[in-house]
Parts: structure tokens; C-alpha cells; sequence
């Protein structure tokens, strides 16, 4: 019989290591192939903002399983349909937007985790093909994240944070600042202010906090004690592109 996969991400933070979140246009399955010599730990498959459905995950989740990333899904609803079918069609993680009570996080250990943790609905699934025993194995291999992306979740966090079975609490500052009445503004210091009061709640509570990042910020998070980074490839190809055609300009003039 098979073994059951190693979840990447849950075995580094297990271990007190920093983790690593691919964020981006990750809904081909070839782009995804061709992302994994890369050497993330994780990559974000988009099923609230993007185009992924349940069909699309079961090959964008092949993809990572060959490099042996963590495929994280985000699915647009805390509803325990979406997030058990989202693992049963292959996702070794979910990440849950909006969670803002302590009861909201709750649901989402129900639908991911089965008994006696959860009522997950009773399927081995695509990551279970060929692996005995399973529903009796794969609590301990599905990663959980949830987006605390609201004021009222920062203000809640005390709360929420009692939640066991939670791997990550990621701090979200674009939905944060539009909740603030500051939309677009995730530089206001505010906004920052909020983010680094939420940071600090996970991290003094001995929970793993999780925060999009850039090249310039990743620094300064992972000094106030975020493990989990998330930074989409897309700033890197932008940024590749204007330094390859601002020499061409420089080179024609």
C-alpha cells in the first residue's frame, strides 16, 4: 500500500522552520510543474479570486504532489461542502477567508478535520488513492489556514485564537484596510498598525502567523515572528521585464 504524502508546510513550522507560500496565476497545471524546481514549499491555488473550480484541482494538486509542495487551496466560502470537497479532489490545504469569530474558526475545524476532531465528510479522496486507513491518518497531514482579514477579526483575535487545529492565522492587509474604510490603502499606518497588533496577538499566544510579503518587507516580518510568507511571482516577472526592456531603450538610444 502507499504512504500517505508528507505535508511540507506542516512538517517545517512543526519544526519551528519558516514556511513558504507561491501566490499568483497558479491555475495551469504546466505553470505549476515548471514553478516546483523553485524550491517553495507551498503554492496557492486561487478558488476565491480566481478562475479554479473543483475540476481544475485535481491536476493543479498533481502538479505540487511532484515537487512536493503543499498545494493550498482558497476556497471563497467557509461552507463544510466546499472545504471537504476541495481535499477530497486533492488539496493538502485549505486557506478560509474571513474568519472573524471564534465560532467561524470552529466551522472550519469541523469541515476539515474528521472524528473525533471534526465531521468532515467520510471520503478517502484523491491524496488518499492507495493509502490504508486514511480518515485515520489524515488529520495530522491537512494544513489549515485561516485569513484574518477584517478589523473585527483583529478585534476578535483573543477569541479565535483559542481554536485548536489551526495551523496558521495569515494576516491579510488588503481586505484589512477596505475594512477599515481605507480600501487600497494597505500602506496607511493605520492599517500597518493593525497588521502588526494581530502579528503580535498570534505570535505572544504561541500560534504561527502567516503575512503577504514582498522583497523589501520580508525582512521586518519574519523579525516579528511570522513563519509562514506569502509573495506572488508575479512583482518578480514585472520587475524582470522592465529591467530587460529599459535596456534594450538604453541600448537603441
Amino acid at each position: 500500500m502507499a504512504q500517505i504524502r508528507a505535508n511540507r508546510v506542516k512538517d517545517k513550522l512543526a519544526r519551528g522552520e519558516v514556511a513558504t507560500l507561491l501566490m499568483g496565476d497558479n491555475s495551469s497545471p504546466n505553470l505549476v510543474d515548471a514553478l516546483g524546481p523553485l524550491g517553495f514549499d507551498s503554492v496557492l491555488i486561487e478558488g476565491e479570486h480566481g478562475p479554479v473550480d473543483f475540476g481544475d484541482i485535481p491536476d493543479l494538486t498533481r502538479a505540487c504532489d511532484l515537487w512536493g509542495m503543499t498545494s493550498v487551496v482558497r476556497v471563497n466560502v467557509n461552507a463544510p461542502g466546499i472545504i471537504y470537497r476541495t481535499l477530497d479532489v486533492g488539496a493538502q490545504g485549505v486557506m478560509v477567508p474571513h474568519i472573524n469569530t471564534k465560532e467561524e474558526a470552529q466551522a472550519v475545524v469541523e469541515a476539515t478535520k474528521f472524528a473525533p476532531i471534526g465531521a468532515r465528510g467520510m471520503s478517502s479522496g484523491r491524496q488518499g488513492h492507495g493509502v490504508a486507513d486514511y480518515v485515520h491518518q489524515a488529520n495530522d497531514h491537512t494544513f489549515v489556514t485561516i485569513l484574518i482579514e477584517d478589523i473585527v477579526a483583529i478585534d476578535n483575535l483573543g477569541e479565535i485564537l483559542t481554536v485548536d487545529n489551526i495551523d496558521v492565522f495569515y494576516v491579510a492587509p488588503g481586505d484589512l484596510a477596505q475594512s477599515m474604510g481605507l480600501t487600497g490603502q494597505t500602506s496607511h499606518p493605520d492599517v500597518l498598525a493593525a497588521v502588526d497588533r494581530g502579528i503580535a496577538k498570534i505570535v505572544d499566544s504561541g500560534r504561527v502567523a502567516g503575512m503577504l510579503v514582498n522583497d523589501s518587507t520580508v525582512n521586518e516580518y519574519l523579525r516579528k515572528g511570522v513563519r509562514y510568507v506569502g509573495i506572488p511571482w508575479t512583482g518578480w516577472v514585472a520587475s524582470g521585464a522592465r529591467s530587460f526592456l529599459d535596456g534594450i531603450a538604453s541600448a537603441a538610444s
